[in-house]
């Protein structure tokens, strides 16, 4: 079978597509055929060996993916050839096939495809944790999302809807804007003009801004954490824009407003069981047409360089897969 593979830290052209033995399912494993591999910023700066944490190498990118089991191994009984399933792997999703521990596969439902559901798990469980779990949205709040024309962005547009709240999408261009008004938001602004706070207090000069879901950081964290209401929760996610903000520290206090970590990683490491109810939860929610997901960008598993030279560029707007 084919898998992509680094072999030294580089730009996504360094990277081949290369022949390995097909994987073998050991006991608790599943092995599933992958038809899509979902694609992310933090996958072109692992091959470039850019991330804060360097793999050994070689390195196989790819952590996210949607398939059919074909093989299971001893003593598995959570899945079946023939299950539609999307799973989470620490490397290695960008290949024909993979074997995982079958516990860690979650059944798709049949309203959801391979494609969508190929992207969905790091970013909707990362989005339902944060939103519900770190910043207690309710229905009827008001929400500002940052960079939502992104993978990121959209699932956190998603659940965000789906939860009930009043969704502000932020993004740079009129094609990005319009990308988040595909996804559910209610309104947009373009936070690369100068007097985009002044655009978001006339959305909110009744609702006031009760939440900002930022994986953005940068120059745009700071205004926007100006903007929220008393009592407001600032939820750091991540920092896509490069730079890692600098808060003035009178700023939560004067504001009687809060800024919350949202690590989802770090919180399933310690306490994995959290990921079962999380999946649980959107699959349900999925499955009734309470979360509509956002559509996806689709590429060819041939056509990895090129599409992770494009994640890396910006040019993406939304969740990026790769289709076997």
């Amino acid at each position: 079978m084919k898998k992509v593979c680094c072999q030294a830290f580089g730009p996504p052209e360094n990277l081949q597509r290369i022949e390995v033995d097909m994987p073998v399912p050991q006991a608790h494993e599943a092995l599933v055929n992958i038809s899509a591999a979902g694609v992310g910023f933090v996958d072109g700066l692992m091959v470039q060996g850019l991330y804060q944490v360097k793999p050994p190498l070689p390195y196989y990118p790819g952590s996210e993916f949607a398939g059919i089991v074909s093989a299971v191994g001893e003593g598995v009984t959570a899945v079946a050839p023939g299950d539609r399933v999307l799973g989470m792997a620490g490397n290695g999703a960008y290949a024909d096939s993979i074997a995982v521990a079958a516990t860690t596969l979650v059944k798709i439902p049949t309203n959801l495809s391979d494609a969508i559901a190929a992207g969905f798990y790091i970013n909707y469980a990362t989005a339902l944790y944060g939103l519900r779990d770190c910043g207690h949205l309710k229905a009827g709040e008001t929400l500002l999302i940052l960079g939502a024309a992104g993978g990121v962005g959209s699932s956190a547009i998603s659940v965000a809807k789906a939860m009930g709240a009043l969704v502000i999408a932020a993004a740079s261009s009129d094609e990005k804007r319009r990308a988040a008004l595909s996804f559910g938001a209610h309104h947009t602004v373009d936070y690369t003009d100068p007097n985009w706070r002044q655009a978001l207090k006339e959305l909110t000069k009744v609702s006031g801004l009760n939440m900002v879901y930022d994986p953005v950081g940068g120059d745009k964290a700071e205004p926007a954490f100006r903007s929220l209401s008393p009592g407001g929760r600032f939820l750091v996610v991540g920092f896509a824009g490069g730079e890692i903000p600098k808060m003035p520290l009178n700023l939560p206090l004067l504001k009687r407003s809060s800024i919350v970590g949202v690590d989802w990683g770090g919180e399933f490491r310690a306490n994995p069981s959290i990921n079962q109810e999380l999946m649980q939860t959107l699959m349900s929610w999925t499955a009734d047409g309470t979360l509509a997901p956002a559509e996806v960008v689709c590429r060819q598993m041939s056509d990895y360089q090129e599409a992770l030279k494009d994640q890396l560029a910006g040019k993406i707007v939304g969740k990026l897969v790769l289709m076997n």
